[in-house]
């Protein structure tokens, strides 16, 4: 499948609930454009109204009014089974649990939304292991995830993210459950399937540490866009925000929103 070009538009996007006898707002009008390959966060407090935005790019949920554009496709307004083949064959989702399979091999964990989608196995599996291989757990492929370090489940979960070459991927905090050290390295892999992948690959976070990983931070307060920067991690390694300087940035346009 050609994927379609990178890009994210959010128009006005408001996400209410309701609970009980009252309602709570999640998003209150969110303007969001990200065009083109890179690697890009979502930084903000818990609260802020991050992980609600990222599950309204998957598609795992609707907005309450405004639209929701994704590599080209206006998300909002698919039916549940056009929700389910946009969430299997347009983009890549990965999560922090990982949530593999526990009972199927690391191939199979990845094989199965090509089986699900009537891909033959033979293909799927060549596929599979390639992508495998280039994540550096082609030797794992036929372990259980309980035989796999927190650091290789992950990288398979990247794997079946990337099974249909979708030019947005999304990450929900995806160190969150590894150690400092995997969690570096997973930052390195990141950054070179952006850059090597053409992709378009959005993290959301809570940590200044993580985000200073990405090309471009926007900010989000209390379910609103406080503001992005540039980091400078894409043009100038030496040059780029740490994680210290992130962090105050970020608060400077938090509370220029109050």
């Amino acid at each position: 499948m050609q994927a379609a070009p990178p890009s994210i538009l959010c128009r006005g996007v408001t996400k209410s609930y309701d609970l009980g006898a009252r309602s709570v707002e999640a998003l209150r009008g969110v303007d969001l454009t990200i065009e083109g390959a890179g690697f890009y966060a979502i930084m903000g407090a818990s609260g802020s109204g991050k992980s609600t935005l990222m599950h309204l790019i998957a598609g795992l949920d609707r907005p309450t009014s405004g639209s929701v554009e994704v590599a080209g496709v206006r998300i909002d307004s698919l039916g549940e089974k056009e929700l389910t083949l946009y969430r299997r064959r347009r983009i890549g989702i990965v999560f922090q649990h990982f949530n593999l399979l526990p009972s199927m091999t690391a191939l199979d964990n990845v094989v199965l939304p090509a089986m699900l989608d009537g891909m033959p196995r033979r293909d799927a599996e060549k596929r599979a292991r390639g992508l495998l291989d280039d994540l550096g757990v082609g030797a794992r492929a036929d372990h259980r995830p309980d035989a796999l370090s927190g650091g290789e489940q992950q990288r398979v979960a990247i794997a079946r993210a990337l099974f249909f070459s979708p030019s947005v991927v999304l990450a929900d905090e995806p160190t969150g459950n590894l150690d400092s050290a995997a969690g570096a390295r997973l930052f390195t892999l990141l950054r070179e399937i952006a850059r090597e992948r053409s992709t378009l690959l959005l993290m959301v976070t809570h940590e200044a540490s993580a985000a200073a990983n990405c090309e471009r931070v926007i900010v989000l307060r209390d379910g609103r866009v406080a503001g992005e920067f540039d980091t400078g991690t894409h043009t100038n390694e030496e040059g780029a925000l740490d994680a210290g300087t992130l962090a105050l940035r970020a608060q400077e346009l938090a509370r220029s929103t109050r």
